[in-house]
């Protein structure tokens, strides 16, 4: 989320050349300003000018990126904006994805055994809350609604990775892939402005429990909410929406288990500063509101925690513990994956994997801490398990009494 935010590494081919993907035909424009990009056919000589030869559809290993120089072609179209040329832009994505690794079907069950996991739990928790009246404060309202995020952030990618471990060569067209970089994105913000909503309510209700079911009314939990979901797009919004303006001529694949605006935006044909900024600048303001809104929480938490009795205390530490557990659990690995992305002795293929765990490992602990934390939530899920089981009707015998 944040890492793929504040990665700025500009894109491009290799200096003095231009980048040709196997069989897409495109050949994306030189950046030692040679000139404009051309485009070749991949079954022979470039078109007449005027026509537009087909791209080959996708077969397997044929789509690896080499780099050379081409003859320039009449077969360009001019800009309205500047006067210069530029070619017509791809029109699908290849994921790498995980496909180098070798044992593709371990890598396929271990990773659908995490996303069922995933589904289970919080889906679990969405039913508990919902149908167990006695689960009705607002700290398992804002727990619901995180849970129900972290199933549509990892649904967002883990689906689109399986099946690509089951193909030779994963594909996503164009409007697809920028469609599933700005979800990915904004749903990771809103899991995190969900974190610090939770973070408020925790001190509400450890600063001022007499206070609290009357500050916490549901007006105010639906607001909440909404202002989580309404800072995640104003936080998004303005770097995907540049990339839906920008052209793509190749190479054309994603160094990555999915589009993310960081491998997304290294395949621009043309210069991506202000991009640039703007994603940092959105990134900065996200992770410093929710890291400074979420510490501040804590701060006053830790103040009232300070006047309470040892038996009050350790009720009021178990209270928070599974949030500050989910918090840094959540920080610490975001933090990690920016750190693998700028450290050279990071494979792609590491950098890839690392990726992955940290998309799923939030998710996939969510409903585990928050079940093994808290008391009350592991009694209703038991109770919930229990109406579920088949009764269990035992025999009877006959007992004939001799008297």
């Amino acid at each position: 989320m944040y890492h793929s935010l504040l990665d700025t590494s500009a894109g491009g081919g290799p200096a003095g050349g231009r980048a040709h993907v196997a069989g897409s035909g495109w050949a994306r424009p030189d950046p030692m300003g040679k000139g404009p990009a051309t485009r070749r056919s991949p079954t022979g000589p470039n078109p007449m000018p005027g026509t537009r030869a087909r791209p080959r559809e996708p077969s397997g290993a044929g789509y690896m990126i080499s780099y050379s120089y081409l003859p320039l072609s009449t077969n360009q179209r001019s800009s309205s904006v500047n006067g210069t040329w530029e070619p017509d832009g791809v029109t699908f994505f290849i994921i790498q994805g995980l496909a180098n690794l070798g044992e593709k079907k371990i890598v396929f069950v271990l990773l659908l055994l995490g996303y069922i996991i995933i589904l289970g739990g919080n889906s679990m928790i969405i039913f508990v809350v919902l149908t167990d009246s006695k689960l009705n404060s607002p700290m398992y309202f804002f727990l619901s609604n995180l849970s129900f995020v972290d199933i549509l952030f990892t649904t967002t990618t883990i689906p689109k990775m399986l099946s690509g471990l089951l193909t030779d060569v994963n594909t996503i067209s164009v409007p697809g892939c920028l469609l599933q970089m700005h979800f990915f994105v904004q749903l990771g913000v809103t899991d995190y402005a969900i974190l610090t909503v939770m973070a408020y309510d925790r001190y509400v209700a450890i600063g001022n429990p007499l206070r609290y079911t009357a500050v916490m009314t549901r007006p105010v939990r639906l607001l909440l909410i909404a202002g989580a979901w309404s800072f995640a797009a104003f936080c998004t919004l303005p770097a995907t929406s540049m990339t839906w303006q920008r052209l793509y001529c190749g190479p054309n694949v994603v160094r990555n288990g999915w589009c993310d605006l960081s491998s997304v935006r290294r395949l621009v044909c043309g210069n991506t500063v202000i991009d640039n900024i703007v994603s940092i600048s959105f990134a900065i303001l996200a992770l410093l509101t929710t890291g400074v809104l979420i510490l501040t929480s804590y701060i006053l938490i830790g103040v009232s925690i300070s006047r309470m009795g040892v038996a009050q205390r350790l009720k009021a530490f178990r209270t928070c513990a599974a949030h500050l557990t989910v918090v840094s659990i959540s920080y610490s690995s975001a933090s990690f994956v920016y750190i693998s992305y700028r450290v050279g002795k990071f494979s792609p293929e590491d950098r890839i994997i690392v990726s992955v765990l940290f998309s799923a490992l939030t998710p996939f602990l969510n409903p585990m801490i928050y079940s093994l934390r808290n008391k009350e939530l592991r009694e209703s899920i038991r109770r919930t398990l229990s109406r579920f089981r088949p009764a269990v009707v035992l025999p009877t015998k006959d007992v004939n009494t001799v008297s």
